[in-house]
């Protein structure tokens, strides 16, 4: 048994431990000797047939394989892609090769919904700005025994809009609700008023103009894709603030850029861009009002660890023979 890690480094800089994945397979019913693993921080695309020409197993987050690749792999058996989304695989091809694909869904939930609110928080405060402020001398220089670089934002009363409402918004709701704001939602799926008392299911229309801050958690697939336009931008307050942390094609990111500039949005919250990573003449990288982090809201070790852990039963399961997380 051969398994091929094209691309291991995002998932496991090193502090995670690939045995599991080896485990997996031995539990499967080979002994361990038997399986081989090969692990490459990363692969491009000129080198995937080469590195995974034996490959019974291969494992991909970014790496993209379609059916160029799936025709100079004829030992290929299955493909786990290290992530939620699986949009980096060619399902229907992979189908009629007769190759199985998983993914690893719900690892993330948590540590997303939180950096949802720490990009919230760090907007609303500029915590570091002023950190850097008051190591720079700044406080001991002045002569009273408080002061702000920005304004300061009372979450509490606000109102939040969740466009769409999977595991990772409903849980954007708990936290955004125990923050007392008042949680919107705009769902294709009505959420269950008993086990969600505490949001609003709206149209999206009626979520863009009533919302304080506009968070989005829908799957990009061809309808959602570059939703958020000028026409999508228009029905927002001036004064709202747009947050992504999904895909970063959901978003029309030159329609984004000229509404930050034009000051039809207060700011946007972004640690997803369509391009990653992005070109340095990326319009959205120069926009004052952008707040832009690297695509690590996932990157929690926890949540890492929980995503390798999910990989290793996908596999193990596949080999005994009842394959779950399938996708395609």
């Amino acid at each position: 048994m051969n398994i091929v890690i094209l691309d291991g480094y995002t998932l496991n800089p090193g502090d995670l431990s690939w045995e599991k994945i080896r485990s997996a397979a031995a539990a499967g019913g080979l002994p361990l000797n038997e399986v081989r693993m090969d692990v490459y921080e990363r692969t491009a695309l000129d080198q995937i047939v080469e590195r995974a020409s034996e490959a019974d197993i291969i494992l991909t987050n970014k790496t993209r394989l379609g059916r160029t690749e799936f025709a100079q792999l004829p030992k290929l058996q299955y493909i786990g892609v290290l992530a939620t989304g699986y949009d980096v695989v060619d399902v229907h091809a992979a189908g009629q090769q007769g190759i199985v694909v998983t993914n690893v869904p719900s690892y993330g939930t948590d540590a997303v919904a939180q950096y949802v609110m720490a990009l919230l928080l760090s907007w609303c405060h500029r915590i570091e700005r002023h950190d850097d402020a008051v190591k720079r001398g700044r406080w001991s220089r002045q002569p009273d025994f408080s002061f702000w670089l920005s304004p300061q934002v009372e979450l509490a009363g606000k109102t939040f809009g969740i466009i769409g409402f999977g595991r990772i918004g409903q849980q954007v709701s708990r936290l955004a609700y125990a923050f007392g704001m008042h949680v919107l939602v705009a769902t294709r799926r009505s959420p269950d008023v008993m086990l969600f008392p505490h949001v609003e299911a709206v149209s999206q229309e009626e979520l863009l103009y009533r919302s304080d801050f506009v968070s989005l958690h829908c799957p990009l697939t061809a309808d959602t894709r570059k939703m958020v336009d000028r026409h999508f931008i228009a029905q927002m307050k001036s004064s709202a603030v747009l947050i992504n942390t999904a895909r970063g094609a959901l978003v029309n990111e030159a329609d984004l850029a000229h509404a930050l500039q034009q000051g039809l949005l207060a700011a946007a919250l972004l640690d997803v861009l369509t391009e990653e990573p992005p070109a340095e003449g990326q319009l959205l990288l120069h926009q004052e009002k952008a707040v832009i982090t690297p695509h690590m809201a996932w990157a929690a070790q926890d949540a890492r660890r929980r995503l390798l852990q999910i990989a290793a039963d996908n596999i193990q399961a596949y080999l005994a023979g009842s394959p779950i997380n399938t996708v395609g």
